[in-house]
């Protein structure tokens, strides 16, 4: 308390006696022991009535010694294990952990890292990643602005996550204990492939690989591209002490529909201490991307042969010229160009309706546009029996797909008969129509989407002329065709929207997660935020079976199914409230990153310790470790002043008093008659 305070607790006693003796002693004629028993309980009533207008605080300090924290980071990935370091691990740190002096000058605290990070977890060196960087970045969150040392026991081998080599604080030294043996060992090495993860059906894709030697002296390998037991490719490589290092790009055909596995293989004679590392799985889904295009013609012209060889261009598309009356089935066709349609195209049309091909409709000089009026709303034909020429003019605002202006206003005219055209809704034009120099209304080249169904229309015959003419400028009829095979492919290609909507990749690494995100969507297209999805993954190998429900996030829902062992799997995604189902399918590779360590990361542990002003021990060197931070005394016990302040009396207790004495002195009063 202060001075003050004392000074003023010394006047209210003496003003609360003054009172209390003038109330009851001052004017009394005789001076029983009631009125004494009355003058002091007036004396408590006023003397607490004073304490709590005062409210007089003490205060205290106490001391509390503070430790130095000693946080032992152990690396809890499967590289250790492989190492042959688990059961050194596990010793270093229970005897770090357990040391009396360490625990008497410091907070010593256990750590486990791997991908994740725990406080006092046994360790079970089954991490999948190692990820050193998040370790460093959580005990910063823990000890805030604290100088403290680290005992890092690792490899050194982190998988995922920045460098840690920068990642701790200056007022932190680490002091790593390397687990595992520095020795070099001669090791071949596939350090990282890159592969598309699709191709298409009859075209090569490239395969491009990093490959590494740890050693000092010459080693011929041999590096392949396996599939089952098929070697589809095959090379010889020479490491030298001055060449460690080698590149190889592969190309491999798409020549099989599906997810196709393939196996990377580095091999030599020379005698390896991890061969795990020399192979190295990859897979590369082929999509069969192949259009069967049907063009339709009751006549014989020269634009059929050259709309045939511009299509066939593209690998991808297959072209059959047929007569209206010789289909049968639309079922082996993906996109039907209608050449000139008249009165013998009315069954292929009728036919058609039902099946819903998109369709390339090509008018000219022999054409019925009354039948076309009937079987088709996008365009309105009133046209005469005369013909006329009409060049085109490039429309640059064209939106639905990329193309670009090859040429079109310098491209001879096309043949159509005169008349006027009237676009309905739902058209976009990419040529329009002029005669000579004038403008028409009309159009040349219209595209027209409705739902899942599209069509073109090219109003004019002699396209064959447009095909030479860029052969004539360009030395090749390359620009044409590209832009011939984009028509095709956006006819090819189905816009019908899913309600349903499954995001997932065809393969996954061993160890890696497995993410799969979905979108449901309501009858008008927007996204339901109440949908219950399921997913029901099966092994295809296997009697796995596992159910999992999606968690709902930001306009998706996910599930995660790490764990799973390498292998195929099918699974399905269902909605519960609309049974809207999803079937699909993906493969686990046997990759598993952990295992492709040889040797510690010795120079990266070094330049850590180098960092942070510490340095690098060795398991032999652990007890040298322990006596060092022992004896060390830049890492005292400190001691913290806690100061408290209390009231003197608490005012629930002067309360209390307040009330007793009153009632007393009241009491007092009534049974001595003094009232």
């Amino acid at each position: 308390m202060t001075t003050s305070t004392v000074l003023l607790i010394i006047v209210s006693a003496l003003v609360a006696f003054a009172l209390s003796f003038y109330q009851y002693l001052f004017k009394a004629k005789k001076k029983s022991p009631v009125f004494f028993f009355l003058a002091f309980l007036r004396f408590i009533t006023l003397m607490a009535v004073f304490l709590l207008l005062i409210n007089p605080v003490v205060t205290k300090k106490d001391y509390e010694t503070v430790k130095t924290p000693l946080p032992i980071l152990l690396d809890n990935s499967q590289s250790v294990k492989e190492l042959g370091q688990d059961s050194v691990a596990k010793l270093l740190s229970q005897k770090i952990t357990s040391n009396k002096a360490l625990n008497e000058k410091y907070d010593v605290q256990l750590y486990t890292f791997d991908e994740g990070f725990e406080v006092g977890k046994e360790p079970d060196f089954t991490g999948k990643q190692t990820h050193i960087d998040q370790a460093v970045q959580n005990l910063k969150q823990f000890y805030r602005n604290t100088s403290y040392p680290v005992i890092l026991l690792t490899d050194g081998n982190q998988t995922i996550g920045n460098d840690y080599v920068y990642s701790f604080q200056q007022n932190t030294s680490v002091y790593p204990i390397v687990l595992g043996d520095t020795t070099v060992f001669p090791d071949l090495k596939i350090n990282q492939l890159n592969a598309n993860k699709y191709a298409f059906l009859k075209n090569k894709f490239p395969v491009e690989v990093f490959l590494q030697y740890n050693g000092t002296k010459t080693v011929n390998a041999v590096f392949s591209v396996q599939q089952e037991n098929n070697v589809l490719s095959k090379q010889n490589i020479t490491f030298t002490k001055d060449k460690k290092v080698e590149s190889v790009t592969v190309l491999l055909d798409a020549d099989k529909v599906g997810v196709q596995t393939y196996r990377a293989v580095l091999s030599s004679p020379e005698q390896e201490k991890n061969k795990y590392n020399n192979i190295k799985n990859f897979a590369v889904e082929i999509i069969d991307q192949r259009s069967e295009v049907a063009i339709v013609s009751s006549i014989n012209h020269p634009d059929l042969g050259a709309l045939k060889r511009a299509i066939e261009s593209n690998q991808q598309r297959r072209v059959t010229i047929i007569k209206p009356n010789e289909v049968k089935s639309l079922n082996d066709y993906n996109v039907l160009v209608l050449y000139q349609p008249n009165a013998t195209f009315k069954g292929l049309l009728d036919m058609n309706a039902n099946a819903g091909l998109n369709t390339w409709i090509i008018t000219g000089m022999h054409t019925d546009f009354n039948l076309l009026n009937q079987y088709q709303q996008q365009l309105s034909f009133k046209m005469t029996n005369q013909k006329e020429d009409y060049l085109a003019s490039y429309i640059s605002s064209f939106n639905l797909f990329d193309t670009d202006d090859i040429g079109f206003e310098q491209f001879p005219p096309l043949e159509q008969p005169f008349g006027n055209v009237k676009l309905n809704s739902g058209t976009n034009t990419l040529l329009q129509a002029r005669i000579r120099n004038v403008e028409t209304d009309n159009p040349l080249l219209v595209f027209s989407e409705s739902g899942s169904s599209r069509k073109a229309f090219l109003l004019g015959e002699n396209i064959w002329k447009w095909r030479l003419e860029t052969h004539v400028n360009n030395k090749s009829f390359e620009e044409f065709d590209v832009f011939t095979d984009k028509i095709i492919q956006y006819l090819a290609t189905n816009s019908k929207r899913k309600s349903l909507v499954v995001n997932h990749e065809r393969f996954y690494n061993s160890g890696e997660p497995i993410n799969i995100t979905a979108q449901f969507f309501n009858k008008n297209y927007e996204f339901d935020e109440n949908a219950r999805l399921t997913i029901v993954v099966k092994g295809n190998d296997s009697d796995f079976s596992k159910t999992y429900d999606f968690l709902k996030g930001n306009n998706e829902y996910k599930v995660n199914m790490d764990g799973l062992p390498t292998g195929q799997y099918s699974f399905t995604v269902k909605e519960n409230n609309s049974n809207t189902t999803y079937v699909g399918s993906f493969e686990v590779l046997d990759f598993q990153i952990e295992k492709q360590f040889v040797n510690p990361d010795l120079n990266r542990l070094l330049q850590t310790a180098d960092n942070t002003n510490g340095k690098v021990y060795y398991p032999s060197q652990t007890d040298e470790l322990i006596d060092l931070f022992a004896k060390n005394e830049n890492y005292k016990e400190t001691q913290k002043a806690k100061t408290t302040k209390s009231p003197l009396i608490d005012w629930i207790t002067l309360l209390i008093v307040l009330c007793v004495s009153l009632a007393t002195e009241w009491f007092t009063r009534k049974y001595n008659g003094l009232l």
